[in-house]
C-alpha cells in the first residue's frame, strides 16, 4: 500500500496557510512539488513529513523571533525541518555548537549539549530554513528550485502580519533578506553565520540572544529560555 503525500496545507496549519496557501498552488511550487516526488522519499533531507515542520511547530500568531538558516543538515537523520536543529541524541553540528557556546557567553552557564531546538520553536523562535529541502549527502542540491520564492513570501507575511519581531540574519545569504522585512516595525540584528569558518569574524560576541531578551522584555514580553530543552 502506498500511503498518500503529506498535505502541505494541513502541515502549515491555519494561520500560515491563510498567507502561503495560495502560494502552493503557483506554478513555481507545483514544479517544486513535481521534482520533488521524482525523488526516491529516503534521499531528501528533511523526510517529507517534516519539510514544513518550522511553520508547525511555530504558528504565524506566536512568531516572535525569527532565526534564519540556509538549508537542511544532509547527514544521515540530522534534518528535522527546523533551521540548526537536529533530533534529539543527535550529535550537535558545529554552526549549533558555536551558537550554544555564544548563548553561554552572553546569558551565563554552560554550553547546551541537547541539540532539539523545539523548546525555541516552541517560545515563538521561526526557525526558517531558506531553501527547505536538499539531497542526502548534498548540500544545497535544491538550490533555484523555488523554495527561496516560498520562503521570502514567508518573510514577508511576518514582517506584514506581526509587530515588534526580531529577526536575526546570520551570514551573507540571510542578510541579504533584509530588504523584505519593515524594518520600520521590526528589529533586525546582524552577524557574520555561526559556522566555524566565519564564527570568529563576529559571531562570537555579537550578544544577539541577551539583546533579543532584552528587546521581549522591554515590550513586556517574556525572554526565551534559550538554556532550556524539552522535558
Amino acid at each position: 500500500m502506498t500511503l498518500p503525500p503529506p498535505d502541505p496545507v494541513a502541515q502549515l496549519g491555519e494561520g500560515w496557510a491563510r498567507h502561503l496557501g495560495p502560494e502552493l498552488a503557483k506554478d513555481y511550487m507545483r514544479e517544486l512539488a513535481e521534482f520533488l516526488r521524482a525523488q526516491r522519499p529516503k534521499k531528501i533531507c528533511p523526510s517529507p513529513g517534516a519539510i514544513f515542520a518550522a511553520f508547525t511547530a511555530t504558528p504565524l500568531e506566536q512568531v516572535r523571533v525569527v532565526i534564519l538558516g540556509q538549508d537542511p543538515y544532509h547527514g544521515p537523520d540530522q534534518a528535522m525541518g527546523l533551521s540548526f536543529s537536529v533530533p534529539p541524541s543527535t550529535p550537535v553540528p558545529p554552526s549549533l555548537r558555536n551558537i550554544f557556546r555564544e548563548i553561554a557567553s552572553d546569558c551565563g552557564g554552560e554550553p547546551r549539549t541537547d541539540g532539539d531546538l523545539r523548546d525555541w520553536a516552541a517560545q515563538g523562535v521561526l526557525l526558517l530554513n531558506t531553501i527547505m529541502t536538499t539531497k542526502l549527502h548534498e548540500a544545497a542540491a535544491h538550490r533555484g528550485r523555488g523554495w527561496e520564492q516560498f520562503t521570502d513570501e514567508a518573510i514577508r507575511t511576518v514582517s506584514r502580519e506581526r509587530a515588534d519581531v526580531i529577526f536575526l540574519l546570520w551570514g551573507a545569504p540571510a542578510g541579504a533578506k533584509e530588504p523584505l522585512i519593515d524594518t520600520g516595525r521590526h528589529h533586525v540584528l546582524r552577524a557574520p553565520h555561526p559556522s566555524p569558518l566565519s564564527a570568529y569574524r563576529g559571531f562570537f560576541g555579537c550578544g544577539h540572544f541577551s539583546e533579543v531578551n532584552r528587546i521581549l522584555e522591554s515590550q513586556g514580553q517574556t525572554p526565551i529560555a534559550w538554556a532550556g530543552s524539552l522535558p
